[in-house]
């Protein structure tokens, strides 16, 4: 499963499995495929509120699936500005999409650089590798 191929390389991932894309001067956040498989089917998903702040590393959201609950963790800091309220009423899109219709929030960052700081795809699948290794 964590092939390169599974992880789009324009995208920047973290260590607790969500992805960051850059678009203009806005940021697009989801979780991965990797992440959406190991929950299983997502039934619900809680957002923050357009308007309010997030903090890199401190959750700003719920993933519910049928197996478990999970805090979704913010790759950057910065001010969001767009929910996908698609999510409502089709949490599935996570499963099915989880780097085009899935995405979650998109952030003003607070530092727009910032997003390098996020491992690559490769440094990404390295990661998952070494770490289900440990398991």
């Amino acid at each position: 499963m964590s092939t390169t191929d599974d992880f789009p390389t324009a995208l920047r991932y973290t260590r607790e499995h969500e992805w960051a894309r850059s678009q203009g001067e806005l940021i697009e956040v989801g979780i991965t495929a990797y992440a959406a498989h190991q929950l299983g089917d997502v039934v619900f998903v809680e957002l923050p509120q357009v308007g309010s702040r997030i903090t890199a590393g401190k959750p700003f959201g719920v993933v519910e699936s049928v197996k478990s609950v999970s805090d979704l963790f913010a790759p950057l800091s910065g001010e969001v500005c767009a929910v996908n309220h698609a999510l409502e009423t089709a949490p599935e899109r996570v499963n099915e999409s989880p780097y085009n219709e899935g995405w979650m929030i998109r952030i003003r960052p607070d530092d727009a650089q910032s997003i390098e700081t996020l491992l690559n795809a490769n440094a990404y699948a390295d990661w998952l590798k070494q770490s289900e290794g440990a398991h």
